[in-house]
């Protein structure tokens, strides 16, 4: 019979957490148990507190460190850092605060979990008490302990506190940067964003992928196109002109500045694609109207044998709403079904979309129930379907049912009017433009408001 020793064992715990079976991480406990008597090398519970955290087995790793006497850093580091992994951000921050009961330091892998769990859980005035233990124990000086200090104030909406902590940042690299530009393109600061990449460069920091695809997310924007043209060509002189992931980007931000010819041309030229690639580019002709386009590299995408994605599939029953072709969209949607993307909230707008532009409105009432989850953009789709076969008292009847649940915006209420207009319920779409504006949910000024109440006004029969 083989000997085991903590060294032999805790490979076999790491294969269970990268395979995900916990049947195999139970059964190496089972014999860890067997083999060596209570209480275990602290080895060995810090990797069976550290499996069970990141299989999302959060009672079993509570079990193991009850038994574990002996606690340190790394024990208690990877029960917080599982428990983020898989979205128990309190859970996180309430081991956190236990670990410093048990006078224990956390150290540069602990802090950027902490943050990260009070960003998402948007809890500055812990994330701040975070902050404040990093300075104590001088960890706020380390780069990605900053990096990640600074993304929570910028996620929780601390923008002051956000740029202070940025400046004092003793020590820059590419990751601080990339941070720094990301969070600037997140909140539509898209000048803050050139600024930090001019920044970046001159601090002799170079830019790697991820520095590229985010910077090409802010020249997105109108008045940043010609320097995304210009950071296309310091692509070419950075060598990065083979990167699959930089060049996703290029395709990405030349669709979302109407250039599809110039995303053409990035794509064909590419050595290596990927689902990305495809959806992309999918995207960029959907986006631009070229709708028969982004079917035919659907199609192709399949052929070369993409899986489809959630926003490809979206984007391709897009194309054909755009097309008016309900056999082709009842295709995609078969093949949405098939690739269990059918409860997708996105895919499931789309389609809701597709059948009321298409005339299935029976089909689209179907897709909107059968949705698990609904968001505006879902209430506005069938609202929006409505209009389109001009049945005026289904669209407001919808209406009202939708503002129990979610707050309308403009689009609601130009799908709303354009159903009163046709369907000649011309009170009724004065009635609701007055309960709407009185709440102050929209202004009149909006271009298609302006242009559905303009329809409004034009049937109301001359006296």
């Amino acid at each position: 019979m083989p000997s085991f020793t903590p060294n032999s064992l805790a490979p076999i715990l790491e294969s269970a957490i990268s395979t995900r079976s916990s049947f195999l991480g139970r059964a190496t406990h089972a014999r860890i148990i067997k083999t060596f008597q209570s209480p275990l090398p602290p080895f060995l519970s810090n990797h069976l507190i550290s499996m069970y955290s990141k299989l999302d087995l959060p009672n079993s790793a509570q079990l193991v460190l009850h038994l574990t006497p002996t606690r340190s850093v790394v024990t208690w580091t990877s029960l917080i850092s599982g428990s983020v992994q898989n979205g128990h951000f309190s859970f996180a921050l309430y081991h956190f605060f236990n670990m410093r009961r048990d006078n224990i330091q956390p150290n540069d892998f602990t802090f950027p979990c902490a943050f990260k769990a009070s960003a998402s859980l948007l809890l500055p005035f812990v994330g701040k008490q975070i902050h404040a233990i990093a300075v104590k124990f001088g960890q706020i000086n380390d780069v990605f302990v900053g990096c990640s200090a600074f993304d929570m104030y910028s996620k929780t909406g601390l923008k002051q506190d956000a740029q202070k902590l940025f400046d004092e940042l003793p020590e820059r690299n590419v990751v601080t940067w990339n941070a720094y530009i990301s969070n600037a393109v997140l909140y539509g600061r898209y000048q803050n964003a050139a600024v930090a990449f001019v920044e970046l460069r001159r601090a002799g920091c170079e830019p790697d992928s991820t520095t590229f695809c985010v910077f090409f997310n802010a020249c997105a924007d109108q008045l940043y196109v010609d320097l995304g043209r210009q950071l296309h060509g310091f692509v070419i002189r950075s060598g990065f002109e083979k990167s699959v992931s930089v060049l996703n980007g290029l395709i990405d931000f030349y669709g979302k500045c109407k250039e599809v010819r110039l995303a053409e041309m990035v794509f064909g030229k590419m050595e290596n694609r990927n689902a990305v690639s495809w959806c992309s580019m999918v995207a960029a002709c959907e986006q631009n109207g070229e709708e028969e386009k982004a079917c035919l590299f659907f199609v192709e995408g399949r052929k070369e044998g993409i899986e489809p994605t959630d926003y490809m599939v979206s984007s391709v029953i897009s194309a054909c709403a755009g097309l008016a072709g309900l056999e082709l969209g009842r295709s995609f949607h078969a093949l949405a079904v098939k690739a269990c993307l059918e409860g997708d909230i996105f895919v499931g707008s789309a389609l809701v979309d597709m059948y009321g532009k298409c005339g299935g409105i029976e089909d689209s009432e179907q897709a909107f129930h059968e949705m698990s989850e609904r968001n505006l953009v879902t209430w506005n789709a069938l609202i929006g379907g409505y209009a389109h076969q001009g049945h005026a008292e289904m669209a407001v009847r919808l209406f009202k049912e939708m503002t129990t649940e979610v707050v309308p915006n403009y689009v609601t209420l130009v799908c709303v009017l354009s159903a009163c207009g046709r369907g000649g319920a011309v009170e009724l779409g004065m009635e609701i433009f007055g309960s709407m504006r009185d709440r102050r949910t929209l202004s009149q000024r909006n271009t298609k408001v302006k242009d559905k109440l303009t329809i409004l006004y034009a049937s109301i029969p001359c006296e």
